[in-house]
């Protein structure tokens, strides 16, 4: 077995030279084929997982079947987003005082999976009419979860995974996710949603549990050397420490407002969903033909741009941004070509596009901050980026009164505009 997973590892990473553990224990370089195997595999689980019962699709879906209000629905995304993102700089400092941090990802994994088995118990045997509101609660328990989880697993990904092979794994969690993923939504669209009731919903969350569960005990069973835990501070202490190093480090600061701009990329995607829908009007059916293409893009670039992430993060976002800018320039020619009458089917290439440039965008901003932060305060620069994320994201949430006032093209070039500024704030970011 052991022989196996250094074959797998050797294989996918292609190193053929004796194996160098770049910034990690040197006690630590033995277990690297069994942690780099455990991560592909647990990732593999929870994309999977996050495919089957994502916010704003499959949830957003079975809270209209049980009929949640239009304000409900809408609120899906942001709770998401503000419940991993926001409490994370409160949780990092306690975590840093734990020598062993792999628990409070499992640990973590373990609550969401009990989140989504009570959600499916509730939608089996529960009251009809409450179903919408327990969801809401349930989704805010694992979005909390999540974001502890978030913290502790950069700092265990920098104690356990070599810095030259970090790109690569993230990538191949997020391939192997990917092609699952994908698989999930065509059955989804194709052939669940036509015969949906509440028993499918319900085997949906409970088989999103069993995989959230799986996944926590195969991070569990990553082995993890003890970090440092000096320096541990309770929430308030660690907001201040947060701040302090956004006022300070320079780089760093740098880094969250490129992170921030780098949005644009995933933030642009429902409003191409509008523009094809201005097209063709495409009905239901046609809706899996997006999910399909988005799949492929992230399953085709998803090995090269970890590659690429480990040769150079900071390459990275500029080559993501440059992408996903002709994905926009792509979709306004669909506006300057109205007469041409392309439709729906012309269109799809601008969200294969937008697919390949946010997968890349993904990658250099994970192994960037990754590879930046200093090995013994690591939980609190992953918590403050993500806490500036999650603030950053409430306000990003009010850029759709652009298209709303000046029209969707418009909104496309403010992006495409924000995407151009990250790129030359990338060149400002030391290279790691």
């Amino acid at each position: 077995m052991p022989e196996l997973k250094e074959r797998f590892y050797d294989f996918l990473t292609e190193e053929d030279e004796p194996r160098a553990c770049k910034a990690i224990p040197e006690d630590a370089c033995t277990d690297v084929p069994k942690n780099f195997t455990l991560n592909i595999a647990n990732g593999t689980l929870t994309k999977f997982a996050e495919k089957i019962i994502s916010p704003n699709l499959t949830l957003a879906w079975i809270m209209d079947f049980f009929g949640a209000s239009s304000t409900m629905i809408g609120a899906l995304v942001p709770i998401k987003d503000a419940g991993s993102l926001l409490p994370q700089l409160a949780v990092s400092g306690k975590i840093r005082s734990f020598s062993i941090r792999k628990y409070f990802w499992a640990v973590s994994a373990l609550v969401q999976a009990f989140a989504w088995l009570a959600a499916a118990g509730h939608i089996l045997f529960g009251n009809e009419e409450t179903i919408p509101v327990v969801l809401l609660i349930l989704l805010t328990v694992f979005s909390l979860a999540s974001g502890v989880a978030s913290v502790a697993y950069k700092d265990v990904i920098g104690k356990t995974i070599p810095k030259n092979t970090r790109g690569q794994m993230l990538s191949y969690r997020s391939t192997f996710g990917g092609i699952l993923s994908l698989i999930a939504g065509v059955v989804l669209v194709f052939f669940i949603q036509e015969e949906a009731d509440k028993s499918i919903y319900g085997f949906l969350f409970l088989f999103a549990a069993a995989l959230w569960f799986i996944a926590a005990l195969l991070f569990f069973m990553i082995k993890e050397e003890k970090g440092a835990t000096d320096g541990g501070r309770n929430p308030l202490q660690e907001v201040k420490a947060g701040i302090k190093l956004i006022t300070d480090e320079k780089n760093f600061r740098n880094f969250l407002f490129t992170r921030a701009l780098l949005m644009a990329v995933p933030l642009l995607q429902p409003f191409y969903v509008l523009v094809a829908k201005d097209i063709g009007n495409p009905d239901w059916s046609l809706l899996g033909y997006l999910i399909i293409v988005n799949g492929l893009a992230n399953v085709l670039s998803s090995p090269f741009w970890g590659k690429m992430a480990d040769q150079s993060a900071t390459r990275l976002m500029r080559i993501s941004s440059f992408i996903a800018i002709g994905g926009g320039a792509f979709a306004l020619l669909f506006y300057f070509a109205a007469d041409w009458n392309l439709g729906f089917f012309a269109f799809l290439p601008v969200f294969f596009i937008n697919g390949i440039a946010y997968s890349g965008a993904r990658l250099s901003r994970k192994t960037y901050l990754v590879d930046y932060a200093p090995e013994d305060d690591r939980p609190t620069y992953v918590s403050v980026a993500n806490t500036f994320i999650g603030l950053f994201t409430l306000v990003a949430a009010g850029f759709g009164i652009i298209a709303q006032v000046f029209g969707l093209p418009a909104q496309i070039i403010f992006f495409m505009s924000l995407l151009a500024l990250a790129i030359v704030l990338s060149f400002r970011l030391k290279s790691v």
